[in-house]
């Protein structure tokens, strides 16, 4: 029988938008580790409509329970069963801050929550990670996670991962860390909150320099002794990463990098052209030039879905017209219905995407599995 709050194609709440595109993200967790399909139908059963108070209430229940049985499970040594619960209770607790206002004492107890789940799953790794701090703006220093590769010694080749000025970073931890260190990668997971709580994002969202924060990134791995410089990629994850390929224009250090290219700034940059009838883009004002438009050494990915914000026939011209006279190495991948992976950010089916992304980065950094 159908849970009473999803619909027939798999919506939830069909009139919360947010709410329904925050449980496909769950069910799709569900593939890497970051949730069970049993335990989200099993919330989508509970959820009562019309009492708005219940989401946040399931969830973080759900997470407690996660997150007992991990302390359980540790205490008896079985710390395989520990990292998968903490995972999941770190997800969950994700999942019941969401939809609250961002001045909501009870979103950063789940965000504390959320932090302290990772911390544990951190420690209880092998070889164990850490959380670390890289400066950044004067009063404000950026948190990241850092994974190392499986082998454990030596310089192992790295990969930024780093969402949207909104998102946080424990979501990677199970959705791009797996890819990463079955392919030999080590793992700087981080986000632009640092130690802040989630209404700096207004702050955040002022700055028109974001991509700043990527060449203070760079400083900071090329002082470990167990990162190979020579061989470090970043990866933005999910749609608006612009500030990230403005960063890749300015960043030499990057090997590879896995970014929108630059095409939101680009569309945006079309769109008052056409809208205003200029017949001179080169006046309408963007934040740098576009990546594809430069000479670059660092080759690029761009992956989007056919069902996206941005359509791919669209993305399709944009590029091919930014390649004319670059001799920029950018490589335009397009998932399709049919194979799945087509929604925004690929949220139907992010697995296939990543898949993809470190294959693309495996063949360019020469790293090898480690499993």
């Amino acid at each position: 029988m159908m849970p009473a709050c999803l619909s027939d194609d798999w919506t939830l709440c069909p009139e919360r938008e947010d709410i329904s595109a925050e449980f496909t993200r769950l069910l799709t967790a569900a593939q890497e580790g970051g949730a069970t399909i049993a335990e989200c139908l099993m919330i989508a059963r509970q959820l009562k409509r019309g009492d708005g108070r219940s989401w946040h209430r399931e969830w973080k229940k759900l997470a407690q329970a996660n997150r007992q049985r991990a302390e359980a499970a540790s205490a008896e040594g079985h710390m395989a069963s520990a990292r998968r619960n903490w995972l999941r209770a770190m997800n969950y607790y994700g999942a019941a801050a969401m939809p609250l206002e961002q001045d909501d004492e009870r979103r950063w107890v789940a965000v504390l929550a959320m932090q302290e789940c990772a911390r544990s799953y951190l420690s209880a790794r092998s070889p164990v990670g850490e959380v670390v701090t890289v400066p950044w703006l004067d009063g404000h220093a950026l948190q990241g996670y850092f994974l190392p590769a499986p082998t454990g010694s030596g310089r192992a080749p790295t990969v930024i991962c780093i969402g949207e000025p909104g998102h946080r970073k424990e979501e990677f931890l199970f959705k791009l860390v797996p890819h990463a260190c079955e392919r030999g990668f080590s793992v700087l997971a981080l986000d632009l909150f640092g130690d802040q709580r989630d209404d700096y994002i207004d702050v955040l969202l002022r700055r028109q320099d974001l991509e700043s924060a990527i060449p203070c990134v760079m400083d900071y791995l090329e002082t470990r002794s167990d990162v190979d410089f020579a061989r470090v990629a970043i990866v933005a994850d999910g749609w608006g990463s612009s500030f990230v390929a403005r960063a890749v224009l300015q960043e030499p250090r990057l090997a590879a990098a896995v970014c929108d290219g630059g095409l939101w700034d680009l569309h945006e940059r079309a769109f008052f052209a056409s809208r205003f009838a200029l017949s001179d883009v080169s006046i309408v004002p963007v934040p740098h030039a576009p990546l594809m438009a430069s000479s670059i050494d660092c080759p690029v990915l761009i992956t989007l879905g056919e069902d996206g914000w941005l359509k791919a026939d669209r993305a399709r011209q944009i590029v091919q017209s930014s390649r004319i006279g670059s001799s920029s190495d950018v490589m335009l991948k397009v998932f399709t219905a049919a194979e799945t992976g087509a929604a925004q950010a690929h949220a139907d089916n992010p697995s296939l995407a990543n898949e993809y992304i470190f294959d693309w980065l495996e063949s360019r950094l020469g790293a090898t599995g480690q499993i």
